[in-house]
């Protein structure tokens, strides 16, 4: 089983392709400077390394271009898109509403928009990477969340010396 983990930033994708049969990383990458001049591509096959460059207006466009790398001939270490069974995206913020990983839904989806505030730098590119997986993929995703780490907290930890207009208006908490 293919497992493509992604991992987006506000200016860069990192991914791993990793067979789970045996835990071996089959490609890892990362683009970077998306959005910028000078953006491209570090691809690492085994103990091969490239670097490329692109055009990568958004994160749309670096996700479609690791994508194509991984089918590609040159590069790839897949035949087809297929070949990837599962996605799991590290996602910044899942606020309250996720103590833990979750299976990407709709409604995940719908909650990942609801709380793109709290993390307005990463989180509408977590968000974009789910809905083009879901577009070109046909596979599983789960989303892990940062915050999941702290959702273990009790309520007097995590609302210490955070005002209560603050944790209710703002969703505010350790």
């Amino acid at each position: 089983m293919n497992i493509l983990v992604i991992n987006a930033g506000s200016s860069s994708l990192k991914y791993q392709l990793i067979d789970m049969t045996d835990e071996t990383v089959l490609a890892k990458g990362i683009c970077e400077k998306i959005t910028q001049k000078g953006s491209g591509l570090t691809h690492v096959r085994g103990e091969n390394k490239y670097v490329l460059q692109y055009d990568m207006p958004d994160h749309k466009a670096a996700l479609e271009i690791v994508l194509q790398t991984l089918c590609s001939e040159e590069y790839g270490v897949i035949k087809d898109l297929k070949e990837i069974q599962a996605i799991g995206h590290r996602v910044l913020h899942g606020a309250e509403d996720y103590k833990e990983s979750v299976i990407v839904t709709d409604k995940v989806l719908e909650v990942c928009h609801k709380n793109r505030e709290l993390g307005p730098l990463h989180m509408p590119a977590n968000i974009l990477c789910m809905e083009i997986c879901k577009e070109l993929l046909n596979a599983p995703q789960v989303a892990v969340f940062d915050t999941s780490f702290h959702q273990t907290m009790p309520e007097c930890a995590y609302r210490y010396a955070v005002p209560e207009e603050d944790y209710v208006e703002l969703r505010l908490r350790r």
